[in-house]
């Protein structure tokens, strides 16, 4: 992108000059960075699988606010250059760009709607948005990248007279179209028919927790791994708009396959609700949270309140011999342990270590320090790790991890907070 303009230009001088080109090159970054932005979340399996959703998304995440930062940036300085320029005022030359030129008015809609959404999807409003809300939001990202595409093809001087420069836009944008299509429409479309999946039980885990039992045909063929999860939309009035990230909380079977969720948001909590017969569309598997990522002969498992979904599959599945695996699990109170009587069936038959943490920081203490857990698993620092909980918990036992020497690489985590 900087060499179609360095191509494109003979010369900068004057100030207007210097604006007006720094208006091109960032337009430029951010057309090039909203498509990479929307192949990131493709959900490319080998993608998904390789890298893992939840570092995709960090990383879609940061790429947002450099698109929106190149966004506003362009904007700025193309307006204020175009001012020096006719020697008129920022906003008298705002109005004019939006009434005069091609596509102008289209690319500060596009504009508008990406400053939006990177308020949206902000820290401190990102919480207080319900996973939906923030979830539909982001299709307006679509818009403002076709908004995008058309205002640099009818405004853009590197492309006006360059015909391969034209070309090779139409393919970036085209492919990435496509790769988006395929994934996430025809690709659960086509499991949808193939597998047939469909809901047969729901069954109260504990207080506010449920598990989906759902069953299909051939589900071998997906190839799904403990540890991983699907994004689950469930055919009712109430659901069929909004697909939902929940773990495989069991092995998976050859025609059934099983989630469970905790009732944290208006879609979780309506689970408990769904019927036996409940049609449902599937994308996935995702996720790289998996056994295959083990290095070393001990393992170590630590959940963290709903985090105990994914490592329950990982503890029942996992090659291990007796003595080399261990499952720690936190939880508020013993009403919020979940599994209990599986995962007790499971430490006796493999003859793994569990352990239970249950109660306030007050009363328990900190059970994730680097002292308290180099003393409860002998030879830590020979482990490898897998951790599923939430941020803040999460980013505590990273730290004490490392503190007692078990290196980042062996550390494995992902997070299903949106």
């Amino acid at each position: 992108m900087l060499g179609l303009w360095w191509a494109n230009t003979a010369a900068v001088a004057g100030l207007d000059g210097w604006l007006t080109g720094a208006g091109r090159i960032t337009g430029l970054l951010a057309g090039y960075a909203i498509a990479v932005l929307l192949l990131l979340m493709a959900r490319i399996p080998a993608l998904e699988h390789g890298v893992g959703s939840d570092r995709l998304t960090r990383w879609h995440s940061m790429g947002g606010r450099y698109v929106v930062g190149l966004s506003v940036a362009h904007t700025l300085l193309i307006t204020w250059g175009y001012a020096v320029t006719e020697d008129t005022d920022v906003v008298g030359e705002t109005v004019t760009l939006n009434l005069s030129y091609p596509d102008v008015l289209r690319a500060t809609v596009a504009v508008l709607l990406l400053v939006g959404i990177g308020v949206a999807s902000a820290r401190a409003i990102r919480p207080r948005l319900r996973y939906e809300t923030w979830f539909h939001l982001h299709f307006y990202t679509y818009l403002a990248a076709w908004l995008a595409f058309g205002h640099v093809l009818a405004t853009g001087n590197e492309f006006i007279a360059n015909p391969s420069a034209r070309l090779a836009w139409y393919a970036l944008y085209i492919t990435v179209a496509l790769v988006l299509i395929w994934y996430r429409v025809l690709t659960p479309v086509r499991q949808a028919f193939r597998h047939r999946f469909t809901v047969t039980q729901v069954v109260e885990e504990g207080p506010g927790v449920v598990s989906v039992h759902i069953t299909g045909r051939r589900l071998d063929l997906l190839r799904a791994e403990p540890g991983q999860f699907f994004r689950w939309r469930f055919l009712t009035r109430e659901l069929w708009w909004s697909p939902n990230p929940y773990s495989l909380s069991a092995v998976p079977g050859r025609n059934e396959l099983r989630i469970t969720a905790k009732g944290l948001g208006d879609h979780s909590r309506i689970l408990a609700r769904l019927r036996p017969g409940t049609r449902v569309l599937a994308e996935g598997p995702y996720g790289s949270l998996t056994a295959g990522r083990r290095r070393r002969r001990r393992v170590l498992l630590i959940a963290g309140g709903a985090g105990i979904t994914p490592l329950r599959s990982l503890f029942e599945s996992i090659p291990a011999a007796p003595g080399d695996l261990t499952l720690l699990y936190r939880a508020r109170a013993t009403g919020d342990l979940v599994f209990r009587h599986e995962l007790d069936g499971i430490s006796a038959r493999r003859g793994a270590r569990l352990h239970y943490c249950v109660g306030p920081t007050s009363v328990v203490g900190d059970p994730f320090a680097s002292r308290t857990l180099a003393a409860l698993v002998p030879h830590l620092r020979d482990h490898d790790v897998y951790l599923c909980a939430p941020s803040a918990m999460t980013a505590h036992v990273i730290a004490s991890l490392r503190a007692v020497g078990v290196p980042p690489g062996r550390i494995h985590h992902e997070s299903f907070e949106f």
